[in-house]
């Protein structure tokens, strides 16, 4: 049988990742101070509701698959707290950083002792770490990052914390998508391991496309920032129907998958993101032509507007339109190397050649008693799996 690792590297990113979590948390404290300094209070509740929206979200999401496990926990940190003291946690926004205790306190323990079932079980709840993470980077670092491009696009100047704010985002938007796709090849087998190439061009295309199209979300609400709101909700509401329509089966409850729906939906008004498994080519060139033509009209329409009537600086038209060409350009690129990946350096799998095909004796989540499972972990004959993420791994693969 297959099993999962989880190497000194993954345990490194999973620090780093805590690490710029809590960089991240700072930054944001500072920069509500400094729009609240300023006065800026259109700019300080935009934030404001992307930092609660977002993190509501992901504590929502944590507490549905804690629910999903009968709230069984693996780890002596998950262990020490009553369902009560839990509920809690995730009350006041803290369930995160909860995960990412466990996962650096099982991943050492995997180190001290080398047992395969400890880095099994890291494996398990890092991955579950990773999709928060990237729930959590499109619901907030995202578009935190088109607030702050707007923000010094309509200054005309580099404020300092908007600058570094802008900064993080970016890094936790390839951080997320770099460990996402960490978490997706833990399923391939050994014999199809993707080399470092691969994820370094799946990691390129993916930054082209995703700052590209917050580019040109931050040009348009840069010139016209009342209809910024009114393109998102029309968008997301097409998105969503999407997801609908495709037939998502992630989440273990109706409310959940419907709001898992939601999220994608969210997900996809800024990068493209695999939710069924099986040829999903025409889906995908679907959508990326409507973002491309999107990206076309927001352009185009922060040109009309910097020609006609430059709401707070005048620059050269032939400027503004270089600076078009070249958001939609580097799109264009973007979508030219997912390409290239795709036809040399993706593997195209079916669902039983992945880790942990159907009919294998395993166990899909951890169902076991928190004290029981402070001493010991399964009987190397099961093997511990996330079962979300490998409908995702379905999905990206297949």
């Amino acid at each position: 049988m297959a099993r999962f690792s989880f190497s000194r590297l993954d345990f490194l990113c999973t620090c780093v990742g805590l690490v710029l979590l809590l960089a991240d948390i700072v930054l944001d404290i500072i920069a509500a101070v400094s729009f609240y300094q300023d006065e800026d209070y259109v700019c300080l509740g935009i934030l404001l509701l992307f930092l609660v929206g977002s993190s509501v979200l992901v504590q929502v999401y944590s507490w549905l698959w804690y629910s999903y496990q009968d709230f069984d926990r693996v780890t002596k940190v998950e262990s020490c707290l009553s369902m009560g003291q839990l509920k809690l946690l995730h009350f006041f926004q803290l369930g995160i950083y909860f995960r990412h205790a466990g996962v650096v306190e099982m991943s050492a323990r995997s180190f001290i002792s080398r047992d395969p079932d400890h880095k099994g079980c890291a494996a398990f709840l890092s991955h579950d770490l990773s999709m928060l993470r990237l729930i959590e980077t499109f619901s907030e670092s995202a578009p935190q990052l088109v607030l702050m491009v707007t923000i010094m696009l309509q200054w005309g100047k580099l404020d300092p914390i908007t600058v570094l704010k802008a900064l993080a985002s970016t890094l936790a938007v390839a951080f997320s998508v770099t460990m996402y796709h960490r978490s997706l090849r833990a399923f391939l087998p050994d014999r199809v391991q993707q080399r470092p190439l691969s994820s370094a061009v799946y990691y390129l295309w993916n930054l082209l496309v995703i700052l590209s199209r917050l580019t040109a979300l931050a040009l348009f609400a840069s010139v016209l920032p009342c209809f910024i709101f009114t393109h998102f909700l029309c968008s997301w509401l097409v998105f969503f129907f999407s997801a609908w329509r495709s037939g998502t089966d992630f989440m273990e409850s109706p409310v959940g998958e419907w709001i898992y729906r939601a999220t994608v939906g969210l997900i996809w008004y800024f990068s493209w993101f695999s939710v069924v498994d099986g040829r999903t080519r025409n889906k995908a060139l679907l959508y990326h032509g409507y973002i491309l033509l999107d990206i076309i009209l927001l352009c185009g329409l922060w040109c009309w507007k910097m020609s006609t009537e430059p709401p707070f600086f005048i620059i050269p038209v032939l400027n503004a339109i270089i600076t078009a060409v070249c958001v939609v350009s580097i799109y264009i690129v973007g979508l030219v190397i997912k390409i290239v990946y795709y036809r040399h350096l993706h593997p195209n799998l079916s669902k039983d050649e992945l880790k942990v095909k159907s009919g294998e004796d395993v166990v899909d989540s951890a169902r076991m008693d928190g004290e029981v499972a402070a001493r010991s972990l399964p009987a190397p004959t099961v093997e511990l799996y996330n079962k979300r993420m490998r409908k995702l791994a379905e999905s990206f693969y297949t």
